[in-house]
């Protein structure tokens, strides 16, 4: 899906087939064009599917609730699941101008599993996100309710499983068959979240102990590590960076597309403000000077991008608004985190920080700063939490994701072997 958060945690991954001498296409908007030729592979456009431009969903999709439950089930009706069959048309066009050995899609990509249907594809899926498929030990996606295995807990499971079903996405659900029988395709026989259950290899950016613990995990799924983007070879430390020292160091971001600052940067620019902390703040897509705070509090200093690489080994806490992406990247560098979300599917994640033992997360779409200002003091003077955050280090730092979804994906088409595939579609 040509968004992000969906794009990033890809890319290292292809960059890193190109290094072993594969040959990679990559189908995305103009939007992430420069990425995909910076890791060396084919940006293959959009034709007939609609062009999605994260930035201005609320302004195209001007019925879309602004958080909760209510905005993940409109998302996946209507941008999603409605995405399908003008991207569906594309790659196949694509794909029989050109094979391929195998086709690989975000877990919110359910086009690949079309594809794989109309052609007998080999498909892989890598994980954007907590896992999203259903399981008999946990209560389904998006409900953000905890786990839980017990005979009274897997009950409330199934009768949640019910009513998310047959209830909440039953539109998304409806309108996903409909139209996979207007393109050819039967019903898919299951929920839109279960989709990756059926791929050839499902590759998770995390390691078990950030997820909740699930008996019925299946086989095709591997956990990978973090998706750590390479530093850019130019990139020079700004006149501040020796500040860092003297105190302890906290990174505030909302990610690269969160744009309402009043969400979560200028509250904790303010919250944070008299504490005895020094902060760092990045803005992403937007310049630092549009915080709008003259001047900044004496610890604060803003910028709009400082590569992860760099920043991390100076950083005690992460406070965010819960990217699924930026927490396994500061995870890998054994830092704690504050996630405070309500949109998308933040409120999973907060769970997943705060099951994980890693930190505090708050479902919370706008918080308060005295709740900030009281919640990154607590996290950074106990320390459960950092040690929690280090345990998860040690175990990240076994996995290269970039290395280890390479070697999975070149079995996968080792097995196959020629792509003789198409002759026979």
């Amino acid at each position: 899906m040509p968004a992000t958060g969906h794009v990033n945690p890809g890319l290292p991954i292809a960059r890193e087939l190109v290094a072993r001498g594969h040959d990679v296409r990559w189908y995305s908007t103009p939007r992430f064009r420069k990425a995909i030729e910076g890791v060396g592979a084919r940006w293959v456009p959009f034709r007939h599917a609609t062009l999605l431009d994260e930035e201005q969903l609320d302004a195209t999709h001007t019925a879309r609730p602004s958080s909760g439950v209510a905005q993940l089930r409109y998302d996946v009706k209507n941008i999603f699941v409605s995405a399908m069959p003008g991207m569906l048309r594309d790659l196949l066009d694509e794909l029989r101008r050109e094979p391929a050995d195998a086709i690989v899609g975000d877990n919110a990509s359910a086009v690949v599993e079309a594809v794989h249907m109309k052609l007998g594809i080999r498909w892989a899926v890598y994980g954007i996100t907590v896992l999203s498929m259903p399981s008999i030990d946990t209560a389904p996606f998006g409900l953000a309710l905890p786990p839980s295995a017990t005979p009274l807990g897997r009950l409330r499971n199934r009768l949640l499983y019910w009513l998310v079903d047959r209830v909440i996405f039953r539109e998304a659900n409806d309108h996903n068959d409909k139209l996979r029988r207007g393109v050819g395709l039967p019903p898919l026989g299951s929920s839109i979240f279960d989709f990756a259950r059926k791929a050839d290899l499902y590759l998770q950016a995390s390691v078990p102990s950030f997820e909740y613990p699930r008996t019925d995990m299946p086989d095709n799924l591997h956990f990978i590590g973090a998706s750590v983007p390479a530093p850019p070879a130019d990139w020079g430390p700004p006149s501040w960076w020796g500040e860092m020292e003297r105190r302890k160091v906290v990174l505030v971001t909302q990610g690269t597309i969160n744009n309402d600052f009043d969400q979560l940067i200028r509250p904790a620019i303010r919250a944070l403000s008299s504490e005895d902390i020094f902060v760092v703040v990045t803005t992403g897509s937007k310049p630092a000077s549009e915080v709008g705070i003259s001047p900044l509090p004496w610890n604060v200093r803003v910028e709009q991008f400082i590569p992860y690489a760099h920043l991390m080994p100076h950083v005690d806490l992460l406070l965010t608004n819960g990217g699924y992406g930026s927490i396994q990247i500061v995870l890998a560098h054994g830092v704690p985190v504050v996630a405070i979300g309500k949109t998308e599917e933040k409120p999973e994640i907060a769970n997943r920080v705060q099951w994980s033992g890693v930190g505090v997360g708050l479902k919370e779409r706008i918080p308060s700063q005295k709740r900030i200002r009281e919640t990154v003091s607590h996290v950074l003077q106990t320390p459960t939490y950092a040690a929690r955050a280090e345990a998860l280090r040690y175990e990240l730092a076994g996995l290269e994701a970039h290395r280890v979804g390479a070697d999975l994906l070149e079995e996968l088409v080792g097995a196959q072997g020629e792509s003789s595939w198409l002759a026979s579609a």
